[in-house]
């Protein structure tokens, strides 16, 4: 994790203070795109998160809510998507394992402890303070990759392009359409169109 994200909140006012709670708005300018390959987040957009944050006995609470807006392109015609998204996120940041008690009875109580904690944390993929940061970055971009259309679309009932000619059906007349042939048959039909234009060569010499 880089102390130059952008994505890295400070808790130092809430650590070790079960029962406070800070709320804010941060703005964080994404420093690259966030989402899959056919839409999400441009790099450079400015998000507003409001964020609160609660102080507990194994960390810090986080939640956060924040709208964005996602760009793409539609999986039928190519043509332009914009996707607003509603995003809610919350997560607990534990403690790292040497900030936990240790000493005497409590320690051994402690160790019993971590191993459930360890047991639990894989389980239901808890994240970690690092000291007094924590890093907004990955449930963040779990968020925004959930929230997207997996196959965004410009319209519902977007007929989406010719096969043939590549051209969106929303601008083609009814009646488009393309003499398809069978394969098998396609050199005899290139053989007679020729033969076809030969004849009406010698026909047109003969007058």
């Amino acid at each position: 994790m880089s102390k130059a994200s952008p994505f890295l909140i400070d808790t130092r006012e809430l650590i070790r203070r079960p029962g406070e709670m800070r709320e804010s708005t941060v703005e964080i300018v994404t420093p690259y795109p966030i989402g899959i390959e056919v839409i999400g987040i441009p790099a450079g957009s400015e998000l507003f998160i409001d964020l609160r944050l609660e102080s507990v006995i194994e960390g810090v609470l986080v939640t956060a809510t924040l709208e964005a807006s996602a760009v793409g392109e539609c999986a039928r015609c190519l043509d332009p998507v914009n996707e607003d998204l509603d995003l809610y996120i919350q997560e607990l940041y534990l403690y790292d394992d040497e900030d936990r008690p240790s000493g005497g009875k409590k320690a051994k109580k402690a160790a019993q402890h971590r191993e459930e904690d360890e047991e639990m944390e894989a389980d239901e993929a808890l994240y970690k303070l690092d000291g007094e940061l924590l890093d907004l970055e990955p449930p963040l971009l779990d968020a925004v990759v959930l929230a997207l259309p997996f196959a965004p679309l410009c319209d519902p009932h977007c007929p989406g392009l010719c096969v043939e000619c590549g051209l969106p059906w929303r601008e083609l007349p009814a009646d488009h359409a393309h003499e398809v042939i069978d394969p098998r048959w396609a050199d005899l039909k290139n053989r007679l169109d020729l033969g076809g234009s030969a004849e009406m060569g010698d026909t047109s010499t003969s007058g």
